[in-house]
């Protein structure tokens, strides 16, 4: 791809430091991962600091759920068609694109709060807005990676992400919490806004090499995003690893939206306290992507990804259980980790088993399956929050998942047996 240092490690298959960093080899990823890394922290204040604001605008469970619901639909009915995209044009400028408006996003936001005017409806509003951005930023971005690192890198670029997504996800509540309690909510919008300048400016001073090629525009959209699906059906591990992530999104890893309920109502944590409960499945995601990191020369194995995925379930429904703050960091933790390690290894294997014309199409599906259904999932959390409380949802949500989970082992040892006979 472009000028780098020769440092790879020589013996195959051992986990060695150099490995857990190769794709730092790359001076584009470089500037990415810096960027990224920086923005993603303020996304994370932002995050944390719009759900608490809407707590404190209406204490409503309900109207958090749809504010999330609203946020991640975009990426449900655009995703598809942003996949598409990718696999026509260059990704670079559009990425300089989807970030910039966001950064417009979070600036607006700040300046109402700031200046004590913010209702309900403009954060509804802006959230729809910054969806829409996030559902083209998103597959560009995932089908992006492989133009700054080649193949051989992938797996390690896709496991350094979710590191430098989580080392934000641990450090972004934590701040979010600090700056509430003593900055008030609109410095965590107005941090986010010049966190974007970072990776804007990344992004401008990469130098692109054999880009992958972008496709003529022969035939009609839809019959390329057809194209697309048809692949994904007759292509068994990608359905498999799609229909999981799919699953799991929707009924496991939805409980993200009734963590702020948690810490208030059940926990009786004010904002620091709810920023650190935040914080603590970043550390646990954090430990697991490098972990992943360590042994990303390896490839992904079925059984550690399906371990990620039962973990999830399983820790939260302790988590439903408990009300002491110190046990609840901890079962975050764990459930972090776990989470960290299915959707790492799940993104991982759809990666290294598509065709680089298909790339963006597909990821367009991953984004919809594992961001795209949070809306619905959303809603279905905040209304039974609404009516059972939040203990009960997530621990409904937990088992769910574990038996989607165990119906898609089955399926995969069914297919298995199959095709050997």
């Amino acid at each position: 791809m472009e000028d780098r240092a020769d440092t790879r490690d020589k013996t195959p298959g051992k986990p060695t430091a150099v490995k857990a960093v190769s794709a730092l080899r790359h001076r584009n990823y470089q500037l990415f991962f810096g960027g990224q890394l920086i923005s993603l922290i303020g996304t994370w204040m932002q995050n944390i600091a719009q759900g608490w604001l809407i707590l404190v605008l209406t204490n409503s469970p309900f109207l958090l759920g749809l504010i999330t619901a609203v946020q991640f639909l975009p990426l449900l009915l655009f995703s598809l068609v942003a996949g598409e995209v990718a696999d026509r044009v260059p990704k670079r400028p559009l990425l300089i694109l989807t970030q910039t408006s966001m950064m417009i996003f979070a600036l607006i936001l700040g300046l109402l709060t700031m200046f004590g005017v913010v209702r309900y409806w403009h954060v509804l509003i802006l959230a729809a807005l910054l969806g829409i951005s996030n559902a083209f930023d998103t597959p560009i971005r995932q089908a992006f990676i492989i133009e700054m690192v080649g193949k051989e890198d992938l797996m390690n670029a896709i496991t350094l992400n979710s590191s430098m997504f989580n080392g934000a996800r641990v450090i972004g509540p934590a701040l979010a919490g600090l700056a509430m309690g003593r900055l008030g909510i609109p410095a965590c919008f107005l941090l986010n806004a010049a966190s974007f300048l970072a990776v804007i400016v990344g992004l401008a001073l990469m130098r692109l090499k054999n880009q992958v090629s972008a496709r003529p525009a022969n035939n009609m959209m839809w019959e390329n995003i057809v194209e697309g699906l048809k692949y994904i059906r007759h292509t068994p591990i990608i359905l498999n690893s799609v229909l999981s992530m799919a699953l799991l999104s929707t009924f496991a890893m939805n409980f993200t939206v009734l963590v702020p309920v948690l810490a208030r109502i059940n926990l009786h944590q004010q904002a620091e306290g709810y920023g650190f409960l935040a914080s603590s499945m970043g550390i646990g995601a954090l430990l697991g992507a490098l972990l992943l990191a360590w042994i990303s020369g390896r490839s992904p194995k079925r059984w550690l990804l399906y371990a990620g995925g039962a973990g999830l379930c399983f820790f939260q429904l302790f988590l439903a259980v408990t009300r002491q703050f110190a046990l609840s960091f901890l079962l975050l933790f764990l459930t972090g980790v776990c989470m960290l390690i299915f959707t790492a290894l799940t993104n991982t294997t759809v990666q290294l088993n598509v065709k680089d014309q298909l790339r963006g199409r597909v990821m367009g599906v991953y984004t919809i399956v594992f961001l795209g259904v949070t809306p619905i999932g959303s809603l279905l959390s905040g209304s039974l929050a609404h009516i059972l409380g939040a203990p009960a949802t997530i621990a409904i949500g937990a088992a769910v998942g574990l038996v989607c989970l165990m119906v898609m082992i089955f399926r995969e040892r069914h297919q298995a047996l199959r095709s050997a006979t």
